[in-house]
């Protein structure tokens, strides 16, 4: 008799320490619970961004294996010509003793001078004027653009995100530089058509995040004409 109210009477004891450590442990949970979800939290947000960056990047891509130029476009007149600049940098001005070529370019090179493959010498054209301008026949790069509507393109592709828009700006860019010194500075700021630089600007929107913007530049430096390979 004695043995089993003694067994009794210790029974209860283990189980009040058995509810203390299941408390504790619960506790333990309850508390991490913000730093779990805030790291989740951030993680997520991390994919959200990667994946605007790419499809930033690949919108880029896109974009600048079009011509420089809708004075570029002209098949038949490859390779394409350097073209005639309002407000551009006078270094890079034809030479005086050959009006067909830049400082640098061999005299005996058919490619990269003032004259296409039709020995045309065109001017680059205003942003914004162009025939293919926000039409979806775009065929310069410059078309990916309207300033006045401000025009917001849908992303495409598979990607993780929902609800992205991709807002796209091209602008001609100061191209401005003092050649004569030990640097060359780049200032990518806006500046008079027409200019030698076009910048492109291209912004992704999103609803998971705040938006991201990924700037490239291309330059007025022609075109070369690759041999092409007949097949028999």
């Amino acid at each position: 008799m004695y043995f089993e109210l003694s067994y009794a009477a210790k029974r209860p004891a283990i189980a009040m320490i058995e509810l203390v450590f299941a408390i504790v442990i619960m506790g333990i949970a309850v508390m991490s619970a913000p730093s779990l979800i805030s790291t989740a939290t951030q993680s997520t947000k991390s994919v959200f961004a990667q994946e605007s960056i790419d499809q930033g990047v690949t919108r880029i891509a896109m974009i600048l294996t079009y011509p420089w130029d809708e004075n570029d476009a002209n098949e038949s007149c490859q390779p394409s010509g350097v073209l005639r600049v309002t407000n551009g940098d006078h270094e890079l001005d034809p030479l005086t003793s050959d009006p067909t070529r830049r400082k640098g370019v061999p005299a005996a090179s058919i490619d990269r001078k003032f004259l296409n493959g039709c020995n045309q010498e065109l001017n680059a054209s205003a942003i914004g004027l162009d025939a293919g301008e926000g039409s979806g026949s775009e065929d310069d790069i410059d078309d990916f653009t309207d300033t006045a509507l401000n025009t917001v393109q849908n992303a495409g592709g598979d990607y993780v995100l929902s609800g992205v828009t991709i807002a796209t700006s091209v602008s001609y860019a100061s191209d401005g530089a003092d050649y004569s010194g030990s640097t060359v500075t780049y200032v990518p700021s806006t500046g008079s058509p027409t200019t030698n630089i076009k910048k492109i600007d291209v912004t992704v929107n999103s609803t998971h995040g705040v938006p991201i913007t990924l700037h490239a530049f291309s330059c007025n430096v022609g075109g070369i004409e690759y041999a092409r390979k007949v097949f028999q």
